[in-house]
């Protein structure tokens, strides 16, 4: 017996057709049809740009990267993996923000808690590049002290 994924035809290629192409209402094709990774990016993405406009062009200049899983030394003692990291502008180009999507969505039990994972992360590591306190940045960062 054969098991076949959801969504796949009999040769398995996944659906195919006029249904899936952009339309109008749908420039960038159907949303379901977007991997998990590719939502992440969109997600995270999203977080950053809505950051960088409550601020008007006044953050310094970020990249954003994301990476499935950190790469962790051997000599690590630390339980917890991290979520994110942050590289310091370097010459000509800007500071970076990692975000470690695995951990980030093992974290997460649902959609909102994946937002609200991804925006407490991004914010961390820009305040920690830019001395801003995390409450400052963004109003949602989550009160630890409640």
């Amino acid at each position: 017996m054969v098991v076949r994924g959801i969504g796949r035809d009999r040769h398995g290629r996944g659906r195919r057709g006029p249904d899936l192409l952009p339309t109008p209402l749908a420039p960038d094709g159907v949303p379901r049809d977007r991997t998990r990774g590719e939502a992440f990016d969109a997600l995270a993405l999203a977080v950053l740009e809505d950051l960088e406009e409550r601020y008007d062009g006044s953050l310094p200049p970020l990249d954003l990267a994301v990476e499935e899983i950190p790469v962790l030394p051997p000599d690590w003692s630390s339980s917890r993996v991290p979520l994110g990291s942050q590289v310091a502008p370097r010459g000509p180009d800007p500071a970076r923000i990692v975000l470690f999507r695995r951990p980030i969505e093992h974290r997460a039990e649902s959609r909102a808690d994946l937002a609200a994972v991804v925006l407490a992360v991004i914010v961390e590591q820009v305040s920690e590049l830019t001395g801003i306190a995390p409450h400052e940045l963004h109003p949602d960062y989550p009160d630890d002290e409640d």
